[in-house]
Parts: C-alpha cells; sequence; structure tokens
C-alpha cells in the first residue's frame, strides 16, 4: 500500500520494539544545527471529498479559460479518448518486461506495431521501443554512431532544442565525446558553410533537428551529402513527430531521434514521454534497447519475441549498449493507439490542420511583430519579435488568459530580449489567435 496510517499506540509500539523512546531519537545522529525544528503552519486535515473540491479550484484557476502558443518541445494534441480505454487495461497497465514471450504475445504485438508505424513514418528500416524521451534518445544516438564508426567527436547544430544539447553535454563529458556547435543562417536553418568546416576525420556524427527548434525544416538532403562526403553519420532528431503527416521523412540520416509525445501522450508537466531511434539495418547490432520481432510458434501461428535486447538487465553490464533504456510499452501503446486511430490519411490531414493554424497565427500575430526566419519552410512554429520585452509581453497577455511564446534570450541572446517562440496546433482556435493579435496590441 502507497499509505498506511498510523494511530499513536502503533507509532508508540514500534518505538518501543526498535529501543527508542521518540521519533525524534531516530534523527540524534543528526547534529542539532541541522535539524529542522520549527513549527510549520500546516493546516488543518481535510477529507477526501473536501480535497477534491480544492483540486477543481485549482484546476479552474490554472487552465479553464486559457490560451496556449507554447510548444517548444512539447506539444498540446488532441488525444482519442480510446487510448486511456486500452492502456488502462490492467493487462497493459501492470505489465512491465516481457521476459516470458508465451504469456505476453498482445504487449509484444504493440510494440512490434509501434516499431513498425515508426519505420514508416520516419524511413528509417529498424526501429527501437524503448527509449525515455527525445533528449536521452539523441544523446544515445551520439554514442551509438562513435561505435559505429569508431571516432568520437560529434558536432551539433544550435537549432537542436537547447535543453536537449544540454543533455547531450551532460552524456558527452564522461563519455569524453567532444562536441562543437554550428550556428544557423539568416533563413534559421544550418549555416552549411560552417556545417562543412567543422567536420573532422574525428567527427563521428552530425546532430540536427528538423524541424528545428525555431520551427523551421531543415534541408536533410544537403546536411546528410556534407556528413556522409567526410565519413560521419547524420542524425536527426525530430521533437514535433505531428510534421511526419506531411514533411518528407529524413529517409537520407542514417538514424532518427524520435519524440512521440504527440502521438497521444498528454504533456503531463514534462513526463514521462516516448523516446524512439530508428535508424538504417546495418546498424541493428549498436542500437540501444530492445527490438521485438515477428516470428512463429511451435504450430506455426505467427507470434512475437524480443529479438535483440542489448540492455544491463539482460546481458553483461559491459557487453550493453545502454544502461539508461527501459519499457517504455505503455506510452509506446499510446502512441500505437494514436497511429491506428488516425491512419495515414488522417495524420496527413492532422498535419495540415497544425501547418495552416500556425500559418494564420504568423500572418495575424506578424501585422503588428516581425516574424524572423523567413525564406525556408516551417511547421507549426515561428519565431516573433514582439518590439517589446518578450516577458513583459507575456505578462500582458496572461492577465487577458493568454499564454504568450516562450522568450528565447536565455538560450539565443544575440536574437536579444524581444523574440519568442510561437506554436500553433489543431486545438488553437481562430478565435483564440485573434485575441492574442489583439493583446498584443
Amino acid at each position: 500500500m502507497r499509505y498506511l496510517p498510523k494511530s499513536p499506540a502503533d507509532r508508540k509500539e514500534m518505538l518501543a520494539e526498535i529501543g527508542v523512546a521518540s521519533i525524534d531519537d531516530l534523527f540524534s545522529t543528526i547534529p542539532a544545527e541541522y535539524q529542522f525544528k520549527r513549527d510549520l503552519a500546516i493546516p488543518r486535515q481535510h477529507g477526501e471529498s473536501e480535497i477534491i473540491d480544492r483540486f477543481r479550484e485549482f484546476a479552474n484557476q490554472n487552465a479553464t479559460g486559457y490560451a496556449s502558443f507554447l510548444g517548444a518541445g512539447v506539444y498540446r494534441h488532441y488525444r482519442p479518448v480510446l487510448i486511456d480505454t486500452v492502456v488502462s487495461r490492467g493487462e497493459f497497465l501492470t505489465s512491465y518486461t516481457p521476459y516470458q514471450p508465451e504469456i505476453a504475445q498482445g504487449t509484444l504485438q504493440a510494440m512490434f506495431e509501434f516499431q513498425t508505424m515508426i519505420c514508416e513514418l520516419t524511413g528509417m528500416e529498424i526501429a527501437n521501443a524503448s527509449m525515455y524521451d527525445g533528449s536521452t534518445g539523441a544523446a544515445e544516438a551520439i554514442m551509438m554512431a562513435v561505435r559505429v564508426t569508431g571516432r568520437d567527436g560529434a558536432v551539433i547544430a544550435r537549432t537542436v532544442h537547447p535543453e536537449y544539447r544540454e543533455v547531450v553535454a551532460t552524456y558527452a563529458q564522461h563519455q569524453e565525446i567532444p562536441l562543437t556547435e554550428v550556428g544557423y543562417a539568416e533563413n534559421g536553418r544550418v549555416d552549411l558553410a560552417a556545417l562543412d568546416a567543422a567536420i573532422t576525420s574525428d567527427t563521428a556524427c552530425v546532430l540536427i533537428q528538423s524541424p528545428n527548434f525555431f520551427g523551421t525544416i531543415e534541408d536533410v538532403a544537403a546536411i546528410a551529402d556534407i556528413a556522409h562526403k567526410k565519413g560521419a553519420l547524420l542524425i536527426v532528431s525530430i521533437a514535433e513527430a505531428i510534421s511526419l503527416g506531411i514533411v518528407k521523412p529524413p529517409a537520407e540520416a542514417d538514424i532518427v531521434s524520435l519524440e512521440a509525445q504527440s502521438y497521444g501522450v498528454s504533456p503531463s508537466y514534462g513526463g514521462p514521454f516516448c523516446g524512439v531511434i530508428a535508424c538504417k539495418e546495418k546498424f541493428l547490432r549498436q542500437m540501444p534497447g530492445r527490438i521485438v520481432g515477428e516470428t512463429k510458434d511451435m504450430d506455426g501461428k505467427r507470434g512475437f519475441v524480443l529479438t535483440l535486447s542489448t540492455r544491463e538487465q539482460h546481458i553483461r553490464r559491459e557487453k550493453a549498449t545502454s544502461n539508461i533504456c527501459t519499457n517504455q510499452a505503455l506510452v509506446a501503446m499510446m502512441t500505437t493507439v494514436f497511429l491506428t486511430v488516425y491512419g495515414k490519411e488522417g495524420m496527413k490531414d492532422l498535419a495540415v490542420q497544425n501547418l495552416a493554424k500556425a500559418k494564420y497565427a504568423a500572418d495575424t500575430l506578424g501585422k503588428g511583430a516581425k516574424v524572423l526566419f523567413e525564406g525556408a519552410p516551417r511547421f507549426h512554429e515561428f519565431v516573433l519579435d514582439h518590439g517589446e520585452d518578450a516577458e513583459a509581453a507575456n505578462a500582458g497577455l496572461l492577465e487577458k488568459k493568454i499564454i504568450g511564446g516562450l522568450p528565447l534570450s536565455k538560450w539565443y541572446p544575440e536574437l536579444g530580449p524581444n523574440a519568442s517562440l510561437w506554436c500553433a496546433t489543431e486545438l488553437t482556435t481562430k478565435a483564440q489567435i485573434d485575441a492574442a493579435a489583439e493583446g498584443l496590441k
């Protein structure tokens, strides 16, 4: 049980059993000056119904009537109710690792179908089902490229999500992988000349994001040509998976690191999310995590097994390609249901709707501000220069129940304090966009 209530008599009996006079005696080894002695102003205990009422009040204060234009790696999309109906079934919700395939066929098949759909979307040949999220997936992809090439350096575009780059830096410092960053051109895409100059004979891979952090779609083919000419692999990170409904898949890449949160996983205050690595089949043995494969049972019927599982719980630790991978089958199940509900035509229609909403938002908000990085295609995010401090503009919008874009000066000081990243998805209404434009005025 998560909570075991104890009466005063229960506590007295437990203390007597372990031979101490009071709970304070349990902390006697902590120096007195470090012990917390102040009385806390804790309100009276509440009944369950009262607590539920209070949280409903908080929810109304936080959510009701607010329009949000935040994106930046976490996206609000409609979640079909069928998702929770399926994943709440006990056999899915309570299962962990499918160690025994004979009794885990449902879970294994769901993971197999997930991998198959990811390959169709990304243009890759194989995919795993066991990364935590897009940021750790990008870091794992770099480590994978180092193992494949035998080189030890990585070139990363500054247009990759800044928090992804922070996670990569955390990995790289103890893996002793040198990192080199390259900037962006006036259109918000990677500076191809700077990229070409940054790749050396020691470079294992190039990491880009498309659509990138500014919402701009990179020229993947041109970047792949530059990387491959110098013997480096190309890793494409995708933080907004809905884009694959209309954006050409990065088939020129060697490895794709995908954040599948948009496929039916709620924002959930930032996680848990659904990371995936997909790649060319020739890199199979260096892929972290696990791959579910199709087989036949003794009677010749279709079945599923863990074909590859290179994590430390399955093989000797020194042989593992990663120690961070886990069984993300529950969130992978959410994305599988999402993709099944929408289908190929539905995914395209959804992506077109996101594209159209962002186009209208950029045109409407751009009348009183400046849209940066014109001249290259973008999906459903864009950078807006307000002509005034972005934080101040957001504070004014919040009074009108509008959550504005993400100020960018923390990560891109060269853009100044007025720049912010705005996002519009299918859940953003025309009325909300018009209200935001009026609010900015």
